[in-house]
């Protein structure tokens, strides 16, 4: 178990604390709803394009994300290919309209083009996939720090929603772009300092070109796949097409997105910081993903545990199996020394790295590592069926816990709690949002002053945040927490995209074919993932494509709308 020095709880608590309070006190003070909801529409560009990125850079992008690289190299970064396009698009289309309308949420607009029970649903459908996001948010880092720093899991779930519930409701829209400004560069600061670290702890003749060349030689800078292959989630194809649709319908129409450019002080502000995260959105991932492969570079010459997961190893350790599992400890040792060697001549010689022998050599020995890591999940199963045998999400924070220097440890923590914060603090602002415009106003049409409904807002953020940390403390880590954010996006936004592509460009298709059309879209769409018929990046196009497709034939046939 790994105990924190007093400089790291230090940096921790000084870093978490300080955005808490100064998010509250900076923006306390409201007495206009669009003050509350919209922040005031006084959001420069890069407070904007800040605000939009953190949202979507959450925890897991910094746990997953270098853990995804280690094991797999750069092929993720493909997913992000259809970012910049999407940007383009809602600049042009969607800001334009929403600002013009003066709408508070996405959703207003659909109630004006079709009918209130269209707006009602998409609202739902939004409520129900980001409210189950906001408690994965806090879930992951708490599951993930729980099991290597033997802190409580339930404790922590507390402590993070606390924190963010404290100043989202106490200030709004504006106290989340404010902290997230914050968040951003520990996040950033953070990230650079560990790269740097890395780099440091690899042996003197090993330089970053040098790492380049041993990660490509082990399979990991392969970053393009053109192939047509369903199996594999991550081609050129599936992120552009697919990835697409996916970042149009979550910037698009997500609340938790659109009330970050909603803030803009005009729309050529909103659209400025749209491009901004376009622009700089696939080079930050890039990056993280190129942490996580220095990582493996930097266990080619250091010592790395069999299974990163410390709480599995221990299950392990305490059952009839820990024999088997020191035996397979001890054989991996073995390898691991014969690895260093083969590494070390390929560092001290530029000329071996083309030397075949010596490359198979190497690919032989990590292919036996390979083996043995699955044969220790294997055993993991069997003391216990249940267990989440991918250790991805654990390898970066080893590396932290395990290598960084007392006070930097406490930064990295601080680098991770911020963007659970960050992104969580845009999600209950929205679903508090659209729950009082598109749930409980449009229910209750007697007029009523601005502070009533500011109360009502932050009591539905407070009701959310509540509901959230429930759904973290009951939650199952699933195969890759990166992975289960975009699933559960990919079941909802495409059907929800395609009803708002209607809503620009088809007029005569009108209200009920619409709505008849997202409830079948909706079914078609969980039996497909749920069947696993195709990978989830696609389920994103497909439901857009079927939701219009469908609305225009009921509406070919309904001649009574």
């Amino acid at each position: 178990m790994n105990r924190l020095q007093i400089e790291d709880w230090l940096v921790l608590a000084t870093t978490l604390l300080f955005i808490v309070i100064y998010g509250a006190w900076k923006t306390r003070k409201h007495s206009k709803v669009s003050d509350y909801l919209r922040g005031g529409n006084s959001a420069k560009w890069w407070t904007v394009g800040i605000s939009v990125m953190a949202t979507q850079a959450s925890a897991i992008t910094f746990l997953s994300t270098p853990g995804q690289a280690f094991h797999d190299g750069m092929g993720f970064v493909q997913f992000y290919f259809g970012l910049p396009i999407a940007m383009i698009i809602i600049c042009m289309v969607f800001i334009p309209l929403y600002h013009k309308l003066k709408v508070y949420t996405a959703y207003e607009f659909l109630e004006q083009r079709f009918d209130g029970q269209t707006r009602v649903l998409t609202a739902f459908l939004f409520l129900v996939q980001r409210g189950l996001s906001a408690g994965i948010t806090i879930f992951a880092p708490a599951i993930i720090l729980s099991a290597v720093l033997g802190w409580d899991l339930y404790m922590l779930n507390i402590i993070i929603g606390v924190l963010v519930i404290i100043y989202t409701v106490t200030g709004g829209t504006k106290a989340v772009s404010v902290t997230q400004k914050q968040q951003m560069a520990v996040i950033f600061a953070g990230m650079f300092i560990a790269f740097y670290l890395i780099l440091d702890g690899l042996p003197e003749e090993v330089t970053f070109t040098k790492a380049l060349d041993i990660a490509g030689a082990s399979g990991k800078m392969d970053i393009l796949d053109f192939s047509f292959d369903f199996e594999n989630n991550y081609t050129v194809w599936s992120g552009i097409i697919g990835g697409t649709f996916l970042m149009l319908s979550y910037f698009g129409t997500d609340q938790s997105q659109v009330q970050r450019y909603l803030s803009g002080q005009s729309v050529k502000q909103s659209q400025l910081g749209l491009m901004f995260n376009g622009l700089l959105k696939v080079p930050m991932q890039f990056f993280i993903l190129l942490v996580g492969v220095m990582v493996f570079v930097f266990y080619q010459y250091n010592s790395a545990p069999l299974h990163f997961n410390p709480s599995n190893v221990a299950e392990v350790m305490a059952s009839p199996y820990a024999d088997q599992y020191e035996s397979l400890e001890a054989e991996r040792g073995l390898i691991e020394a014969e690895l260093f060697s083969v590494q070390n001549a390929m560092a001290t010689n530029s000329s071996s790295m083309n030397d075949p022998e010596l490359l198979n050599h190497m690919k032989g020995l990590q292919g036996k590592d390979k083996e043995l890591r699955e044969q220790a999940k294997r055993l993991i199963l069997k003391v216990n069926p249940n267990a989440t045998v991918n250790d991805k999400d654990y390898v970066f924070i080893h590396y932290i816990l395990n290598n960084l220097p007392k006070g930097l440890i406490g930064l990295l923590l601080a680098v991770i709690l911020s963007a659970a914060m960050s992104s969580t603090a845009s999600e209950l602002n929205a679903l508090g949002t659209t729950t009082t415009i598109d749930i409980y106003k449009r229910s209750h049409r007697e007029e009523r002053d601005e502070i009533f409904y500011i109360n009502k807002s932050k009591w539905f953020t407070a009701m959310w945040g509540v509901l959230a940390i429930l759904i973290a403390c009951v939650a199952n880590l699933f195969e890759n927490l990166i992975q289960l954010v975009n699933i559960i996006g990919s079941i909802f936004y495409g059907n929800v995209l395609g009803i708002f592509l209607l809503a620009f460009f088809i007029k005569y298709v009108k209200s009920r074919a619409v709505f008849a059309a997202a409830i079948l879209t909706q079914a078609i769409i969980i039996a497909l993932w749920f069947w696993d018929v195709i990978p989830y990046l696609w389920l994103n196009l497909i439901g857009c494509a079927l939701v219009m497709i469908i609305a225009i034939l009921f509406q070919s046939f309904d001649k009574k709308e």
